[in-house]
């Protein structure tokens, strides 16, 4: 599916007052790293996942989205933050406000076949990183409670809440 299918099917909406988005990310972890994503345009990194179709389900979207991006097909562990965020997207005046839920994937031999080749809304090419979860404070990683909830992961589903970056 092109990008502009995509954007039909996001579940997103435009206010007068800002974007609304639904969207799931994955927390993928392997040898005390989690899997991020950065473009050459952008000064941080971010996880994997992208907007909810309408009509789909969360886990049903976060596994598409792990697939465009990573090219593995990856199980669900289960859920491990629900993000209710507010912020303005850098370099622009759009406010945003936006429900996320983070899922903890299982770990899986395949991860050492990851490959990289999906692109921003904007058509800038994504490229895949390991970060170190021992030293994410040292990068500039959204979200950025990742820094101190990932290095012990919560029993239970966690909601965080951020206003403004």
């Amino acid at each position: 599916m092109n990008t502009k299918d995509n954007e039909i099917l996001d579940i997103a909406l435009m206010t007068r007052l800002g974007k609304f988005n639904y969207r799931v990310g994955a927390v993928i972890i392997d040898d005390g790293k989690i899997l991020m994503v950065k473009t050459d345009k952008t000064s941080y990194y971010y996880s994997v996942g992208g907007r909810v179709h309408f009509g789909e389900t969360a886990s049903d979207a976060v596994l598409r989205e792990v697939y465009e991006e990573t090219g593995l097909k990856l199980e669900i562990d289960r859920p491990l933050f629900i993000h209710e965020n507010f912020f303005t997207l850098q370099g622009t005046s759009t406010r945003y406000h936006e429900l996320s839920i983070f899922y903890l994937m299982k770990k899986s031999n395949d991860i050492k076949t990851i490959r990289s080749g999906s692109t921003t809304d904007q058509g800038d090419k994504e490229q895949l990183v390991w970060l170190p979860i021992d030293s994410l404070s040292e990068y500039k990683v959204y979200p950025d409670f990742f820094a101190k909830e990932l290095a012990a992961l919560p029993d239970s589903v966690k909601f965080m809440l951020t206003k403004d970056r």
